[in-house]
Order: structure tokens, then sequence, then C-alpha cells
């Protein structure tokens, strides 16, 4: 599954409660033990998924810092950013992720998480700029 759980599904009053009952305990969890990465993660996806944005970027800024060299972190980091709006941001942490050992670049064109991203002005540059890491990044291999 490349990235997270996307934010786009309209959820039931039902899914909503019980999704807001394991964002809960997940919360409990990471609490306890602040350094378990699929905690983390999960508690990432739940909060994406339920619409609570902001506080997904913050997840995914813990990630980061847990795991600073791992490549679907960066990911997930530059999709939380454009949900955010912060297109700037996302292309830069995307360009890590590329850096990183990503290379899904056909994700990018079909992540609902980054259609925001994919409407800003610089994205075709970015694009372009993408696939010369990626192949640079092949070249050195």
């Amino acid at each position: 599954m490349p990235g997270k759980k996307s934010a786009t599904k309209k959820l039931t009053p039902r899914q909503r409660r019980d999704l807001d009952i394991k964002i809960a305990f997940m919360e409990g969890i990471v609490r306890r033990d602040p350094d378990y990465v699929e905690a983390w993660e999960i508690l990432g996806d739940d909060y994406t998924s339920r619409g609570k944005y902001a506080e997904g970027l913050k997840v995914d800024l813990r990630l980061a810092l847990l795991r600073p060299d791992d490549p679907m972190v960066h990911y997930n980091l530059g999709c939380s950013y454009a949900l955010n709006r912060k297109f700037t941001k996302s292309m830069a942490t995307l360009e890590q992720a590329v850096r990183l050992g990503f290379h899904n670049l056909r994700q990018l064109a079909r992540d609902p998480d980054l259609s925001g991203l994919r409407k800003h002005p610089s994205y075709p540059t970015f694009r372009t700029k993408l696939g010369r890491i990626k192949a640079a990044s092949a070249e050195c291999r």
C-alpha cells in the first residue's frame, strides 16, 4: 500500500465513531510508547481517514524524526503537507522521498491526497524535476 489511506472516502456515522475510538486508543499507545513507529503510522492513517489533516501532519513530522531515512515516511509527510495546502513544503518533502529511494512516480499522479498539489502551477516543473532525480539516482547504483 503506497502512502496512507486516502482522505477522500465518505464515512458513515458508525465508521466515524469507530475511527474516533481507534484514534483515542492509538493516542494512548503513543503516549505510553512515543517511539512505537507502527502505532504512529496507524494513528496517522486514522487521522487522515477522519479528515484531521493538521493532526496527521504532526504525526508525520514525528515519524520523520523517528525514521529520517525512510522514503515512505517522507512520501506520507509530503501527502500531509499537500492535504494542509502547504504545497512548497510538500514538493520539497516529496523530492526528499525520491532522493531516499521512493520510485513510484506514477503514484504521484493517482494519489488522491496529492490532488491539490497536482493543480498547483509549479507541479509540471516539479514532476519533471522528480524524474531527473530518479534517473540520476538510478545511474548511481
